[in-house]
């Protein structure tokens, strides 16, 4: 399942509230990896990929969601996973990180860990892949600072400077890592993408940008990056219309 990064940002909103937010973004070229590969909960970020087993993912998000540090929750999956050696699994919760590649991966297989975010991959055309996505993300990466465009100016960047939603970032980091060459299986033309972030801060609005997939195209990442284009154009406009309403409490303007 081609290669993924799983990050992790503490920040706050103008108006000084701290919170977490976690995300994922993955692109394979096979069909539909947004419903196998991406776990997230306000507490944690998983991936699960290779020989995937959708229960690493889905239980190691519930172990760190019931207080168990990412690097425990994971390890104790894989020690009962009888399959662990065509694995890879990766993740972030607020304190650690976790990566972990088993020798039985396609090649070139490999993972790393960064500050708060781990990349992984496996079938890829090189470890530059890796490289590329961690390094575009890390060069635009918010942590432990006040984030201008959260709280309630959400969808607005007010100044070139202000860094851009972590969905748009992660989508950014796939798109270097596919520069590189990504998948080296280019006879599988069909292919997906998707990016899921969660974070502790409440919306008026949820924003929709924030849990989008591409499930069969032959070009993911421009896919990806249009869809969310749209998802905050839409965004936008539904603030900007319904902004009143949202600020009462109340749909009955929106019908």
């Amino acid at each position: 399942m081609t290669f993924s990064i799983c990050v992790h940002e503490s920040y706050e909103t103008a108006d000084g509230q701290s919170h977490e937010r976690f995300g994922v973004a993955v692109t394979t070229r096979l069909p539909g990896v947004g419903t196998l590969c991406p776990f997230v909960s306000e507490n944690g970020a998983v991936a699960t990929q290779s020989l995937v087993n959708v229960d690493l993912g889905r239980r190691g998000v519930e172990y760190i969601d019931d207080g168990l540090a990412v690097d425990d929750a994971l390890e104790a999956l894989l020690n009962a996973d009888d399959g662990a050696p065509q694995r890879q699994l990766h993740g972030v919760d607020a304190d650690g990180t976790f990566t972990f590649s088993g020798e039985e991966c396609g090649d070139w297989f490999g993972h790393l860990e960064g500050e708060h975010f781990t990349v992984a991959g496996n079938l890829l055309t090189g470890e530059s892949v890796i490289e590329a996505t961690a390094d575009a993300y890390e060069s635009n990466a918010v942590h432990e600072t006040t984030d201008p465009t959260t709280g309630p100016n959400a969808a607005r960047r007010d100044d070139e400077d202000d860094p851009d939603p972590l969905a748009k970032r992660l989508i950014d980091a796939l798109a270097a890592g596919h520069r590189e060459g990504g998948d080296k299986r280019e006879e599988l033309t069909v292919q997906s993408a998707a990016v899921v972030v969660e974070s502790t801060e409440s919306h008026d609005m949820t924003p929709p940008y924030n849990d989008l997939r591409v499930d069969a195209t032959e070009t993911p990442i421009a896919d990806l990056r249009e869809t969310y284009d749209l998802a905050m154009q839409g965004y936008e406009t539904s603030l900007e219309k319904y902004e009143e309403a949202y600020e009462e409490d109340s749909l009955a303007e929106t019908e």
